[in-house]
Parts: C-alpha cells; sequence; structure tokens
C-alpha cells in the first residue's frame, strides 16, 4: 500500500470517527487565533483557553496588542509560561500587521512567517483554519502519529511537513491535522498508545510499538 493509498483509507475513517476535529483553541476572528496560538507555544490549548476571554476584552483590536504596556500585557498571559518573550512578540507582531499588512492577519506562509513570534506551525493554522488553504500543522501528535503510521521517517518538523504535503489531499490537510490532535489525546498517545482500541491500527507501520 502506498502512502496515498494509507492516506485515503485514514480519512474514510477518520472522517467518521473524527467528524467534529476542529481547532481547539478559542477564537472569534482571525487575530484572535494568531494570538492564542503564539500563546499555547509551551502550554496546552485548555490553560490558553482559560486565559484567552479576559485577555481578548481588555485587547479588541491589534491597536490594543501593539500598544499594550508590556507589563500589564504579561500579567494576562503570565500563566501560559515563558510570559515576557511571548508578550514582547505579541506587541511587535502586532505593530507589524498594521504597519505592513493594513492591520490584517496575512494569508500565505511567507508573509506569516515575518511577523514576530510566528513560526511554520502557527503560520499553518492561521493558513488552514481561516484561509482554509492547504495547510499541515506538525505539532506534537502530527510528528509522532505520522511517523507510527509509516507516513514519515522525519522528525524535523519542517521535513515531516513537506512529507505530509507530497501525499496528503490538499482539500484534507489542515483537517487531518486537527484529527491527528483528536487522536493523538484520546488514543495514540505518546507513552501509551492503546493499539487495541485504535481505529486505524490495521493502516499502522508501529502497531504495539511506543
Amino acid at each position: 500500500m502506498t502512502k496515498k493509498e494509507k492516506i485515503f483509507e485514514i480519512r474514510k475513517i477518520f472522517d467518521v470517527v473524527y467528524a467534529d476535529a476542529d481547532c481547539s483553541l478559542d477564537h472569534a476572528e482571525p487575530l484572535q487565533l494568531l494570538i492564542a496560538t503564539q500563546l499555547a507555544a509551551q502550554c496546552t490549548d485548555a490553560r490558553v483557553n482559560l486565559i484567552t476571554p479576559a485577555l481578548f476584552e481588555r485587547y479588541p483590536t491589534a491597536a490594543d496588542f501593539a500598544n499594550a504596556d508590556i507589563k500589564e500585557l504579561e500579567s494576562y498571559i503570565y500563566s501560559t509560561g515563558f510570559y515576557h518573550n511571548k508578550a514582547k512578540n505579541i506587541i511587535l507582531c502586532c505593530q507589524m500587521i498594521i504597519d505592513k499588512f493594513d492591520s490584517k492577519i496575512p494569508s500565505s506562509m511567507e508573509e506569516l512567517i515575518r511577523l514576530p513570534g510566528v513560526g511554520r506551525k502557527t503560520a499553518s493554522i492561521i493558513i488552514g483554519d481561516i484561509y482554509h488553504k492547504p495547510a499541515i500543522v506538525v505539532d506534537t501528535h502530527c510528528k509522532r502519529i505520522a511517523k507510527r503510521i509509516g507516513l514519515t521517517e522525519n522528525t524535523d518538523p519542517t521535513k515531516v511537513e513537506f512529507d505530509l504535503f507530497k501525499v496528503v489531499p490538499p482539500d484534507y490537510s489542515y483537517i487531518f491535522c486537527h484529527q491527528l490532535v483528536y487522536h493523538g489525546r484520546a488514543i495514540c498517545k505518546s507513552q501509551r498508545p492503546n493499539c487495541a482500541a485504535c481505529c486505524v491500527a490495521h493502516l499502522c507501520d508501529k502497531k504495539g510499538v511506543k
């Protein structure tokens, strides 16, 4: 079975089992998702979702973030960790959005990764979830499960991204990554994968291997 054939079979199963798979970061508009994704670095989505309602009420626009007092902003995001760097990058990011992109969130990888605090993973989330364009979000679940299943031999996130782009249909790419997050949290966990309960175990190269 080729990797493309494997993806075809996985999609048929995941589209049923994880039909409701979606971004787990709460947001009402593009800027909120961009900020929430930056805060989620080295932090759980659940923790980020706890602090963003108050954060977005205090700073509803890019201009509000761009002009924020850094100490005050840090107090809102303290519990997400690495709050000094995150606050600095959020302010600089929003200043660039205003100055370089007419207060609009860019839609291309090349433009997004110019923003302070935005790497390929964050950019891919915006590209997929906001603009519904092909995007592979290589988080810890995607990297782990893609290798276990046999879709890549790489561990470097960018190489994994490019490997998956070769075999995952463009219209399915960002949805597939959300499904991998759901599967990783429920079944294919890092230390104890529950292969007996896995709906795609018959397609996995590393069934039973941690």
